[in-house]
């Protein structure tokens, strides 16, 4: 059996070499650009040829890298499941609401003092409601517990087995 492909969108405090990065490579085939998160629009179009070239069967964007997986879906660069970690899409574009036909998946700490869950609440009302998930945990911004635990890797291969409703390569 081939490994899953993870395709990493790091936040703001994130890099290549961060927890969740080094964590999705030694679980999966992952890939994670370094990207210049003071530039929204470069790192969307980094992501989109990633997106292209790698061909994940996951993507996974925490905190500015789920705002940048969020766009990538909204411009159909991609379609396939995707997991939203302590969610900052908001913050870029407060009317945003997620595309409709796609399983989107959102894992929000409830001590988080970053961002506040609620707005992954507000999020999770979108999109369509049989495809997306709210995933509320005891957890920090950085969701330290689920990448310790294994939670983190093991949310990943949930959301890949519960499978595509359509096609998920762009």
């Amino acid at each position: 059996m081939k490994p899953l492909r993870v395709q990493f969108i790091h936040g703001l405090e994130g890099s290549p070499q961060g927890a969740k990065a080094r964590l999705f490579a030694e679980h999966f085939e992952a890939l994670t650009p370094a990207m210049d998160t003071g530039d929204f629009a470069a790192c969307v179009e980094l992501h989109a040829r990633t997106l292209m070239d790698f061909q994940p069967d996951v993507l996974v964007g925490s905190s500015f890298g789920a705002a940048v997986a969020v766009d990538l879906l909204r411009r159909d660069a991609w379609q396939g499941p995707t997991l939203l970690l302590a969610q900052a899409v908001l913050a870029f574009d407060p009317q945003v609401e997620l595309p409709r036909g796609i399983r989107i998946w959102l894992a929000h700490g409830l001590r988080d003092e970053v961002i506040d869950p609620e707005a992954s609440r507000r999020l999770a009302r979108t999109g369509t409601p049989e495809l997306v998930r709210l995933i509320e945990v005891d957890d920090d911004h950085s969701l330290h517990g689920m990448v310790s635990s294994g939670e983190l890797v093991a949310l990943v291969h949930e959301l890949c087995a519960a499978g595509p409703p359509g096609p998920h390569r762009p």
